[in-house]
């Protein structure tokens, strides 16, 4: 049996690296990597130091320059300040970044809405282009579990639209948290979408979901929605403990933290509808839809509230941030002290990744299995097969 694994993954180990090399040159000869992680994040993977992934849309499509570039830096402080390190992730001229430098933070808010919004369905196109891309969450998600983070701060996720019964437009963030074992710690669901319709969507795609210190999911500007919270999370350390779990139970999708906005930052929710029900009949009215509307929507609502959405919006992302550093810290902790933290492993052209810590130890038939379960993470495994 073991002989017979062990060929497996000799073979294997030929496939995988064969792909990574061609992935390496490019088709014009170009040493060209196809992630690049900046050293301060690599330095956190290797000692498992607790690491907190954050958005780009938010900066190029979710606010002006220069205020997308002054809040985009108070977030990194701001997790720096909590005991993790940020690792704002992009795409940058085809390739994707996992930690940004504050020259790469301002090219992407100088951009704007220049750079292109990339869902995870958009990555490969971005890449094959190398293009400029904004991450929002699905992509974002989608890279940080590629590179072993656990947890992504975000100010709201998308969601079922309004009218979606009709239109099927449903945001590809619900289906990546059912796929994406990452903690998502957000305010909610954007309240100009359907909160009690994305909430059984969620239920339906098998995704965690936990109101932080309330027993009411909140719904982005203002702190209630009306929809009772499937579960309840008290502090970092409890939410710490549920991510845990969920990595020790190899579930494959994620969760989502909901973490009302704080009550001296909360709009009035009828302003805030009356204010959204008119954006909507204005984006019909002018065929808006797709991943144009939520940008749309959320500029209308700002200019129709007089800017007090868009303070809002800035002073419950830089909430989330501070309690999304609290519970990464509280999870790199319990991981160390339960010995279950994650081994992380190079490739061969210098990008980290991380594998599971019981792949490290199991045999050639847990390992071959392993690259089944871990589609997303299979190059990891090339170092530790070939060693």
């Amino acid at each position: 049996m073991a002989s017979s694994a062990n060929f497996r993954l000799e073979i294997l180990t030929r496939h995988l690296t064969s792909a990574a090399f061609a992935s390496k040159a490019g088709s014009d000869g170009q040493n060209l990597e196809w992630i690049k992680i900046s050293p301060e994040v690599s330095e956190a993977l290797k000692t498992g130091s607790p690491i907190v992934a954050l958005e780009s849309t938010i900066i190029s499509h979710g606010m002006p320059y220069p205020q997308n570039f002054e809040t985009a830096k108070e977030l990194e402080v701001i997790v720096r300040k909590n005991g993790a390190v940020p690792a704002t992730i992009a795409i940058l001229d085809g390739v994707p970044c996992i930690g940004l430098t504050t020259e790469e933070l301002g090219i992407l808010a100088r951009l704007g809405s220049k750079a292109r919004k990339t869902a995870s369905r958009d990555i490969a196109v971005v890449m094959a282009g190398r293009e400029n891309g904004a991450t929002t969450v699905s992509a974002t998600m989608y890279l940080a579990s590629v590179v072993g983070i656990p947890i992504f701060v975000t100010g709201g996720i998308g969601g079922v639209h309004r009218h979606g019964e009709n239109t099927l437009d449903i945001s590809s963030d619900l289906t990546e948290l059912g796929n994406t074992p990452v903690a998502v710690i957000s305010a909610g669901v954007k309240s100009i979408l359907d909160i009690p319709r994305t909430l059984e969507y969620l239920e339906t795609q098998r995704v965690t979901v936990a109101a932080y210190q309330t027993d009411e999911f909140p719904a982005f500007f203002t702190q209630t929605s009306g929809c009772k919270a499937p579960a309840r999370v008290e502090s970092p350390e409890h939410c710490a403990r549920v991510i845990d779990a969920n990595i020790r139970l190899e579930r494959k999708s994620g969760i989502l933290i909901a973490v009302p906005i704080p009550r001296e930052h909360s709009a009035s929710g009828h302003l805030i509808e009356s204010a959204i029900q008119q954006a909507l009949q204005e984006a019909r009215e002018k065929k808006i839809s797709g991943n144009a509307e939520t940008p749309f929507l959320l500029a209308r609502v700002n200019e129709l509230t007089g800017g007090a959405s868009l303070a809002s919006n800035i002073a419950l992302v830089k909430n989330n941030a501070s309690v999304g550093a609290k519970i990464a810290v509280s999870l790199a902790q319990l991981q160390k002290h339960s010995g279950k933290s994650s081994q992380v492993v190079t490739l061969g052209f210098g990008s980290l990744f991380k594998i599971p810590h019981c792949c490290t130890r199991g045999s050639p038939d847990c390992l071959s299995a392993r690259v089944a379960d871990h589609p997303k993470r299979y190059f990891a495994l090339l170092p530790m097969i070939s060693a």
